[in-house]
């Protein structure tokens, strides 16, 4: 009975800490304003179908990162600081993209085809890496996943079931949030929703800075 109870407790305690510091670095509230210019213009079947796959590649991403990512890594000789500045300059190229679109009300008037179409070319890179799921999302899994390092086999299990369980939350929360970035916006008019995408154009483009600035400083 105590070995049950202090493998319930691990579990619940690593739960925790997965939890809290997933959390801030996938973002599922402040992501779902910087993926909304791309899924605003699909109706609402095909944006179902995104987001169930963005939600897909970003589970798969976390699974990978947790069990193979080190491994993948060390094969070709590329470090958390190379990932953080690449995915910063990628992030950086997308705020700056949507900064610098001056697209007017008739050229957003794409047949329903063509944008599924190009939104299947965005939704793996960028909107699911580095977006949702980045950099930091992997560091800090990395780092979760060394709590069962030299674990035994029972212990194992037990941690990267919690870890899993995290993953599995923090997915739910960017189809829930992903899926109801319409409803979040609905009571913003044209000009409202304009600047909005304004807005996030621009955080999109300091985050994009921050994460290749934190690169640079690993590398360093």
């Amino acid at each position: 009975m105590n070995f049950i109870t202090v493998h319930i407790h691990s579990f619940v305690n690593l739960l925790f800490i997965g939890l809290i510091a997933l959390f801030p670095v996938v973002n599922p509230i402040g992501s779902a304003f910087i993926v909304n210019p791309y899924l605003s213009k699909l109706a609402d079947v095909e944006k179902k179908a995104a987001v169930k796959k963005i939600t897909f590649y970003a589970f798969s991403i976390c699974v990978v990162s947790l069990f193979a990512g080190h491994w993948i890594m060390q094969l070709f000789g590329i470090s958390i600081p190379v990932i953080q500045l690449a995915g910063g300059i990628m992030i950086c190229k997308m705020g700056w993209d949507s900064l610098s679109d001056n697209q007017d009300q008739s050229s957003t008037e794409t047949p329903a085809t063509d944008q599924s179409i190009n939104i299947s070319n965005n939704l793996f890179y960028p909107l699911t890496f580095p977006v949702t799921t980045g950099a930091g999302t992997i560091s800090v899994l990395f780092t979760l996943s060394a709590h069962s390092a030299n674990a035994d086999w029972g212990s194992y299990l037990v941690n990267t079931l919690a870890i899993l369980t995290a993953i599995v939350v923090m997915c739910l929360l960017v189809f829930i949030f992903y899926g109801n970035t319409k409803r979040l916006m609905h009571r913003l008019d044209g000009n409202g929703r304009k600047v909005l995408n304004r807005i996030s154009a621009f955080l999109i483009f300091c985050v994009g800075l921050q994460v290749a600035v934190s690169g640079i400083k690993g590398l360093l």
